[in-house]
């Protein structure tokens, strides 16, 4: 019988020996986009369905090249890095093949992610760059110590549970620096939950022209590779290419976005006046949040809390709060930075809907594809973890340019 683990090592065998490190010999391509997989974790047993997907969608690229670079959770397998052509992984390369020495493999790591983003970008040159990000995330939240479920990736390290100690994650602000330093994007596509929040579009505002994502948690299995890979490599139609056949193939059961980085200046402006008027209203207490969108939640231990609501709709939560005017004026901003959303009335989560979500009512309406975090007030029940991420948030571009 052929496993899973054999294919693995029988598809990176048949293109090992066809390797060659002057990678340079390929044309300049339109496009070059990297799919970057952080799967050495719970989501490992979907990669290699991801990988079969993104061979058969490569079949229809043109002239584009296609790179993703793999860290799952097989034993004795070593990140790699492969470009994916005609339906084959036409080359594989591992860490030493690339130059890339470090005792840290974890995908995380900010050292390691930034010497695989500079070699596939600099080796397999184009026009124009695209990032994927495949893996979880929790938005803006920050990572305090190993194991807290916060921002993109998580890498078990060495261990084989999800409940590892060893495993990491990165912060936004620390993936933020990393792309700084590498090419410019065209896009980021966030395959992973809680993405599209102003903390963290803010933050990628000058490293990629657009960010596509989901406010909300996403199916674990990802995006329907196969049919969105031509969508990477539209020239001009590929935001919305990308959410229209993401949104139909989850039969509109996934929230999703567009936005525009150049526009987040403005945003941030128009979002410091609104919060005067906010906190203007509520002086020194807390903004009202019941009966709000929110996307996501918080776990202690295997304890869920209603209470603990987070990534709260930005546009539904100034709707609540400011007069139709001021929220008008407001939502024109938003409106210049998010410039494709799809609409769902619920989403596919790890709880059930009801226990989550049952708080609010989703509208379109009421919808605006992004979240915003709001202050909590950290003398109720689970005061310590409002008090907490009170305090993270400040940690954030957004909140030192919106005041909040």
């Amino acid at each position: 019988m052929t496993t899973k683990k054999n294919l693995v090592k029988t598809m990176l065998m048949e293109t090992k020996g066809n390797v060659s490190l002057d990678i340079n010999q390929y044309a300049t391509a339109e496009r070059t986009v990297l799919v970057y997989l952080a799967g050495k974790n719970n989501l490992s047993e979907s990669l290699q369905t991801n990988l079969e997907q993104m061979k058969a969608g490569s079949k229809h690229i043109g002239n584009n090249t296609l790179l993703a670079f793999v860290r799952r959770d097989i034993q004795g397998e070593q990140p790699w890095l492969a470009r994916i052509s005609n339906g084959e992984l036409a080359d594989s390369l591992s860490l030493d093949d690339m130059g890339i020495s470090t005792s840290n493999m974890q995908a995380c790591n900010p050292e390691l992610m930034e010497q695989v983003l500079k070699y596939a970008y600099s080796h397999y040159p184009a026009n124009e760059y695209g990032l994927v990000l495949g893996g979880h995330s929790t938005g803006w939240l920050i990572e305090q110590e190993p194991g807290d479920t916060r921002a993109f990736g998580v890498d078990n390290g060495d261990g084989y549970t999800y409940s590892s100690r060893n495993r990491r994650w990165i912060n936004v602000p620390t993936m933020a620096s990393v792309l700084e330093r590498v090419s410019h994007l065209k896009f980021i596509f966030a395959d992973c939950c809680n993405f599209m929040c102003l903390e963290t579009m803010y933050e990628l505002r000058n490293v990629t022209d657009y960010i596509i994502g989901s406010p909300a948690e996403i199916p674990a299995e990802g995006a329907p590779y196969e049919q969105i890979m031509p969508a990477l490599f539209e020239k001009n139609t590929f935001c919305s290419s990308i959410i229209d056949i993401y949104h139909r193939t989850q039969n509109g059961k996934v929230p999703l976005s567009v936005v525009k980085t150049s526009a987040m200046d403005q945003l941030a402006s128009a979002t410091r006046y609104a919060l005067d008027i906010v906190q203007e209203k509520i002086g020194n207490g807390y903004a009202d949040t019941q009966g709000l969108i929110h996307y996501g939640y918080s776990a202690s231990s295997i304890q869920f809390h209603q209470e603990y609501n987070l990534f709260y709709d930005a546009g539904d939560f100034f709707r609540s709060q400011l007069s139709e005017s001021d929220y008008r004026q407001w939502k024109q901003a938003l409106d210049e930075a998010v410039v494709e959303k799809r609409f769902a009335k619920e989403w596919r989560t790890c709880m059930t809907w009801r226990y989550i979500y049952s708080d609010f009512e989703m509208t379109e309406e009421k919808y605006h594809g992004v979240s915003m975090y709001v202050p909590q007030d950290p003398s109720t029940e689970y005061g310590t973890y409002y008090a907490r991420n009170n305090e993270d948030i400040k940690q954030l571009k957004w909140y030192q340019s919106v005041g909040w």
